[in-house]
């Protein structure tokens, strides 16, 4: 995985800025770079704020909020990979910052993944409930009284 990370992507990255510099000219490859970072940033900071306000209303009403999370995490690789020059690494961050191919990303990772998903003691339900090592579900109430010594007379 490392190897295509840091081998092949800055091999396709360079491959399509000649292809693309050869056809519409060096200047305009440049402008084209610095405007899908710019393009991107934007995207960032707008699907940022909106991810967090529904990360805040999920944690206000008790809903531990891992869809949120794992989309805080595509918007940070996202805006990574547009800061990134080249044609390439603008295509994959596009795809996690714009909100219906981002969601797709976000829902094959929770499928797949046996942590979010009730495994570990999962981010999936509520998280007012709380659960027994056997899975049942434990309710209780408890008071709070000041400290007091024990076998003090």
């Amino acid at each position: 995985m490392f190897a295509f990370l840091f081998l092949v992507v800055p091999i396709i990255e360079i491959f399509l800025l000649i292809q693309v510099g050869s056809v519409i000219g060096a200047w305009w490859t440049i402008l084209c770079v610095v405007g899908t970072a710019v393009v991107g940033a934007y995207l960032l900071r707008q699907q940022g704020l909106s991810t967090l306000a529904r990360f805040q209303k999920n944690m206000s009403s008790g809903v531990v909020p891992a869809k949120e999370i794992l989309e805080g995490i595509a918007l940070l690789i996202g805006g990574a990979l547009l800061m990134t020059p080249g044609f390439f690494t603008d295509m994959v961050g596009f795809l996690c910052l714009i909100p219906f191919t981002r969601t797709i990303i976000v829902n094959k990772v929770l499928s797949r993944s046996s942590f979010f998903v009730g495994g570990m003691g999962g981010f999936s339900g509520s998280a007012s409930q709380n659960r027994s090592p056997d899975g049942d579900i434990i309710d209780a109430e408890y008071t709070h009284k000041a400290d007091q010594k024990i076998g003090k007379d």
